[in-house]
């Protein structure tokens, strides 16, 4: 009796392959046309997340012939509940993506969920078969189970809000699966520690999705090396985040869970609380437990880069953050409302950093919800107004304004930024901001990304120390070797989590 061997997807692409080249051999483009790509040679991956911004990078990443994507997951089966920043970006994507162009015009709503990203998945793939149709992308609901069923996948990219960045990245590097996921690493110190650290030991590729390579760092960078401002002594980053609702108590209304919607599995692990749609789309980064603040939402995009081109590898010494505050009627006084749950709808954050192998100490100064410099001294027009989300590099012989992500940096005054130029034009590169394919290339190769999690430790920590200090109400020091809390003990607290029964990392 002959023994049946199950084939994989790839074992049988190279079979088939190996077959196909002992009758003849041609070159790949006569095989599958111009522009294709072989199946062994994509990325096969599970997308586990398909809220609204889930499903709109997926409308953009499945378009990439060098990703197949397998498997979709979300404890939302279907809801048209969603909140984003338009009504109808969302179909105007599906439609784009199945090729239908009524597909939700009976839909009241914003749509999302795991069905929605099967659906954009099946129907995309099955524009470009001689049928029509494909059903190949499988659906879950609990990410533990597609990983634990799903074998013939490369890589994960996660899409779930930030309490469960770590506990979704963490199974799956476990499993030996890449993963590239959104900001932050996670919204706990000791959850990122952790994250970093099992990337480390698992020696999967990774990619934290708020890296760039725009030119406005290296210009900058430039302007730095030349000694044009000199010695650095403080940066400053501000953004008008955040642009979603925020709330200073819990909600006490009592909801149903919406029907298909696992409220158990999006809670993961959070301690249980009754569901209210306030902690969920869109608003969730704004609550203590389910995110990380504006300065995790935003910090990373223009903090990160500005890290890496620095050569910024060692977080923060200490923090000490500023927060508005609010009041409320109580018995017909007026009483100081103590927020407990959620970040501030404005703050400040100085942050002591200490010596970096290439540059001495200074401050990093965080701004968000309207806050941002004075306007410096350097800046002759009197009607001179900042933008509203910028960055400035103060050293003692100069200064550095540019928008929020050093994009367009320039010395000021405008006299400066001439000399520097010294009648040279200043040229910078037309990248679009789209690095999809830094991160395939590295995970196709099985190498480390430009945007690693293995090199994102320093804004990281930084970061997540900024919301301790919030939370703590007080300046704050830390040691990172030990990650501890040096003058606060009670504020080591806020460095971990409480978790659910089953769901401890």
């Amino acid at each position: 009796m002959s023994r049946k061997r199950k084939i994989d997807r790839r074992s049988f692409i190279g079979t088939t392959a190996a077959a196909s080249i002992a009758l003849t051999v041609l070159p790949r483009h006569v095989i599958g046309g111009k522009g294709f790509v072989a199946p062994s040679d994509k990325l096969n991956l599970a997308y586990i997340g398909c809220g609204s911004q889930g499903i709109r990078e997926m409308h953009d990443l499945i378009k990439n012939p060098r990703v197949q994507i397998t498997s979709v997951c979300d404890p939302i089966k279907f809801s048209t509940q969603y909140r984003d920043w338009s009504t109808n970006e969302l179909i105007d994507r599906m439609r784009d993506a199945t090729g239908e162009p009524q597909w939700g015009a009976n839909l009241k709503g914003i749509p999302g969920g795991r069905d929605m990203g099967q659906e954009l998945v099946n129907k995309y793939y099955g524009r470009t078969q001689p049928s029509g149709k494909y059903k190949g992308c499988t659906s879950y609901e609990d990410f533990r189970e597609l990983l634990e069923k799903e074998k013939d996948f490369d890589a994960v990219k996660i899409m779930t809000p930030d309490h469960l960045h770590a506990t979704v990245s963490i199974a799956a590097m476990r499993r030996g699966k890449q993963v590239v996921i959104h900001k932050p690493i996670a919204n706990r110190m000791y959850e990122a520690k952790l994250v970093m650290d099992t990337a480390k030991k698992t020696g999967v590729s990774t990619h934290l999705l708020a890296w760039s390579d725009l030119q406005g760092y290296k210009t900058m960078k430039a302007m730095v090396d030349s000694g044009a401002i000199g010695t650095i002594k403080e940066i400053h980053n501000w953004s008008n985040r955040p642009v979603w609702p925020q709330w200073t108590k819990n909600p006490a209304e009592k909801m149903a869970v919406p029907e298909g919607m696992n409220w158990d599995l999006w809670l993961g692990p959070v301690p249980d609380r009754p569901y209210h749609i306030d902690y969920t789309h869109m608003v969730f980064r704004g609550w203590y437990d389910f995110g990380g603040g504006t300065i995790a939402d935003m910090g990373h995009y223009s903090l990160w880069p500005l890290f890496l081109t620095l050569g910024i590898t060692k977080p923060a010494l200490s923090a000490e953050a500023n927060a508005c505050s609010t009041r409320e009627f109580v018995n017909q006084v007026s009483t100081e409302v103590v927020n407990k749950v959620s970040f501030p709808y404005s703050c400040t954050v100085r942050f002591k950093m200490p010596t970096q192998p290439t540059m001495p100490a200074f401050d990093l100064f965080w701004y968000d919800g309207g806050m941002k410099p004075a306007v410096p001294d350097e800046i002759e027009s009197a009607d001179f107004e900042m933008p509203r989300e910028g960055m400035m590099i103060v050293g003692d012989k100069g200064r550095i304004l540019a928008d929020f992500r050093c994009e367009n940096p320039r010395l000021i005054p405008d006299s400066r930024m001439s000399s520097w130029l010294n009648g040279k034009p200043l040229t910078m590169d037309p990248k679009d901001g789209n690095w999809t394919n830094t991160w395939i290339d590295a995970f196709l190769n099985k190498r480390e990304s430009p945007g690693s999690f293995l090199l994102a430790g320093a804004v990281t920590e930084t970061i997540l120390l900024g919301a301790v200090a919030l939370r703590a109400g007080k300046k704050v020091k830390y040691d990172t070797a030990s990650m501890k809390i040096t003058n606060l003990p009670d504020a080591n607290q806020y460095l971990y989590r409480e978790y659910r029964k089953g769901w401890e990392l």
